[in-house]
Protein backbone atom coordinates (compact mmCIF):
# COMPACT_ATOMS: atom_id res chain seq x y z
CA UNK A 1 0.00 0.00 0.00
CA UNK A 2 1.22 3.27 -0.56
CA UNK A 3 -0.19 5.81 1.70
CA UNK A 4 -0.63 9.37 1.66
CA UNK A 5 -2.60 11.09 4.68
CA UNK A 6 -4.52 13.80 4.78
CA UNK A 7 -5.10 15.56 8.31
CA UNK A 8 -6.93 18.91 10.09
CA UNK A 9 -4.63 21.89 9.73
CA UNK A 10 -6.10 23.32 13.22
CA UNK A 11 -5.03 19.89 14.59
CA UNK A 12 -1.27 20.78 13.61
CA UNK A 13 -0.53 23.27 16.38
CA UNK A 14 -1.12 19.99 18.89
CA UNK A 15 -0.44 16.73 17.35
CA UNK A 16 2.84 15.78 15.66
CA UNK A 17 1.06 12.95 14.25
CA UNK A 18 2.85 10.31 16.26
CA UNK A 19 -0.38 8.30 16.55
CA UNK A 20 -0.88 7.81 12.91
CA UNK A 21 2.47 6.84 12.15
CA UNK A 22 2.50 4.10 15.23
CA UNK A 23 -0.96 2.85 13.58
CA UNK A 24 0.81 2.09 10.41
CA UNK A 25 3.62 0.42 11.90
CA UNK A 26 1.59 -1.60 13.79
CA UNK A 27 -0.94 -2.38 11.47
CA UNK A 28 -3.56 -1.16 13.76
CA UNK A 29 -6.42 0.88 13.20
CA UNK A 30 -7.80 1.36 9.88
CA UNK A 31 -4.45 -0.68 8.98
CA UNK A 32 -5.50 -3.73 11.33
CA UNK A 33 -5.52 -6.57 8.58
CA UNK A 34 -3.48 -5.10 6.03
CA UNK A 35 -0.83 -8.12 5.41
CA UNK A 36 1.44 -5.55 2.77
CA UNK A 37 4.20 -3.18 3.93
CA UNK A 38 2.53 0.54 4.16
CA UNK A 39 4.76 2.96 2.67
CA UNK A 40 3.88 6.52 3.60
CA UNK A 41 4.79 8.52 -0.02
CA UNK A 42 3.21 11.70 2.29
CA UNK A 43 1.18 13.42 5.28
CA UNK A 44 -0.04 16.54 4.43
CA UNK A 45 -3.00 19.30 5.58
CA UNK A 46 -6.23 19.59 3.87
CA UNK A 47 -5.45 23.72 3.58
CA UNK A 48 -7.97 24.75 6.19
CA UNK A 49 -11.36 24.89 6.54
CA UNK A 50 -13.52 24.51 4.41
CA UNK A 51 -11.25 22.03 3.46
CA UNK A 52 -11.32 23.05 -0.16
CA UNK A 53 -8.15 22.58 -1.01
CA UNK A 54 -8.34 18.75 -0.05
CA UNK A 55 -8.80 17.92 -3.13
CA UNK A 56 -5.65 19.64 -4.65
CA UNK A 57 -3.85 17.81 -1.70
CA UNK A 58 -5.33 14.54 -2.73
CA UNK A 59 -3.93 14.77 -6.08
CA UNK A 60 -0.38 15.79 -4.88
CA UNK A 61 -0.33 12.60 -3.05
CA UNK A 62 -1.60 10.35 -5.88
CA UNK A 63 1.17 12.58 -7.93
CA UNK A 64 3.55 10.74 -5.33
CA UNK A 65 2.12 7.45 -5.51
CA UNK A 66 -0.35 7.02 -3.23
CA UNK A 67 -2.75 4.80 -4.08
CA UNK A 68 -4.80 5.05 -0.94
CA UNK A 69 -5.52 7.90 1.62
CA UNK A 70 -6.59 8.40 5.04
CA UNK A 71 -8.25 11.01 6.73
CA UNK A 72 -6.68 11.37 10.24
CA UNK A 73 -8.77 10.54 12.62
CA UNK A 74 -8.66 14.36 13.66
CA UNK A 75 -10.40 14.96 10.47
CA UNK A 76 -13.55 12.12 10.89
CA UNK A 77 -13.11 11.33 14.50
CA UNK A 78 -12.52 14.53 16.08
CA UNK A 79 -9.36 13.01 18.11
CA UNK A 80 -7.33 13.76 19.92
CA UNK A 81 -9.85 16.67 21.26
CA UNK A 82 -13.20 14.98 20.14
CA UNK A 83 -13.95 17.82 17.67
CA UNK A 84 -14.55 16.34 14.07
CA UNK A 85 -14.73 17.84 10.93
CA UNK A 86 -17.91 19.68 9.83
CA UNK A 87 -16.75 19.76 6.54
CA UNK A 88 -15.34 15.65 6.37
CA UNK A 89 -18.19 14.48 4.69
CA UNK A 90 -17.85 16.93 1.82
CA UNK A 91 -14.30 16.73 1.54
CA UNK A 92 -14.13 13.32 1.01
CA UNK A 93 -16.77 13.31 -1.64
CA UNK A 94 -15.29 15.85 -3.49
CA UNK A 95 -11.90 13.83 -3.19
CA UNK A 96 -13.66 10.27 -4.59
CA UNK A 97 -15.33 12.15 -7.30
CA UNK A 98 -11.97 13.99 -8.10
CA UNK A 99 -10.08 11.41 -8.29
CA UNK A 100 -12.48 8.18 -8.93
CA UNK A 101 -11.08 4.82 -8.90
CA UNK A 102 -7.61 5.91 -9.00
CA UNK A 103 -7.84 5.90 -5.09
CA UNK A 104 -9.02 3.94 -1.84
CA UNK A 105 -10.23 6.55 0.83
CA UNK A 106 -10.13 5.48 4.38
CA UNK A 107 -11.86 7.00 6.83
CA UNK A 108 -9.27 7.20 9.29
CA UNK A 109 -6.35 6.08 10.94
CA UNK A 110 -6.21 5.18 14.61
Amino acid sequence: MKLGIIRCTQTEDYCPGTADFKAIKDHKGVFEGIEEEIDLVGFCNCGGCPGKKAVLRARKLVERGADTIAFASCVQKGTPIGYPCPFAKKMKELIAKDLGDKVRLLDYTH
